[in-house]
């Protein structure tokens, strides 16, 4: 029989959830369980007001799991603590996240679990076009701290100043003027700006490109149990 376990925790650090909420679905008496590690990022990654978590990423792993049969945990802490932990070995695989060279290093994606378009938000008050280069030096850019985006701009030589925590924290800065242009998923940005009130217009939006998040598993976990991932992909694309 299969149970399920709603264990939470909740603690506000700047406006948003730092750790920890679980999630604990599994079979009594049944084999050890998967450990997922995600961070709260609407709408792929949500909580409600009981503490309980869903959205589109979470609702299909869950699915994926269930079809597979295997008993599985889901943690929710900050996303850089979720990646550490994986590649530490605490835990065996984080999500929904995009693949980069680091992250290959130490695990390796599934099938994407959600695709979603990339876009530039870009202030009212920005005349200059975004195709000139020097656009990269003049305005300000912005997307979510310690990320790939955020990465990305850094090596790619934007200039970038802000180091917001979250997608609310960083239309906070596009709307009070800090920057001039954010650079985040598209419905998890409009995800924000329905929630301040703000009209899904009232920034340009220019999409760039429609980019895969994974479930990224440990090497170490996935050399322990062999076929795992080819049974993870299979049950994931009957979860679509």
């Amino acid at each position: 029989m299969l149970v399920c376990i709603y264990s939470v925790s909740v603690k506000l650090e700047r406006a948003a959830f730092a750790a920890l909420l679980l999630l604990v679905c599994g079979f009594a008496m049944a084999e050890d369980r998967v450990k997922l590690a995600t961070q709260i990022w609407t709408p792929y990654q949500t909580v409600d007001q009981n503490g309980t978590i869903g959205g589109v990423a979470v609702d299909r792993v869950k699915c994926t799991m269930q079809r597979m049969g295997q008993p599985y945990e889901i943690h929710v802490m900050r996303w850089d603590k979720a990646q550490l932990m994986v590649e530490t070995g605490h835990m065996d695989g984080f999500f929904s996240g995009s693949a980069n060279s680091q992250r290959a290093t130490y695990a390796k994606p599934s099938s994407p679990v959600v695709s979603e378009y990339l876009a530039w938000f870009i202030a009212p008050s920005v005349t200059q076009d975004l195709d000139d280069e020097t656009s990269k030096y003049n305005l300000r850019y912005g997307a979510k701290f310690n990320t790939s985006k955020w990465l990305f701009l850094k090596r790619q030589g934007y200039n970038v100043i802000k180091k917001p925590r979250d997608a609310d924290a960083l239309l906070q800065m596009l709307w009070q003027g800090d920057l001039d242009v954010a650079y985040e998923y598209e419905l998890v940005f409009e995800d924000s700006l329905k929630k301040a009130g703000i009209p899904l217009d009232y920034f340009k939006k220019v999409r760039l490109k429609k980019q895969d998040l994974m479930m990224h598993f440990s090497k170490s976990f996935l050399a322990e149990t062999p076929n795992f991932l080819d049974r993870f992909n299979a049950s994931l694309e009957k979860c679509l």
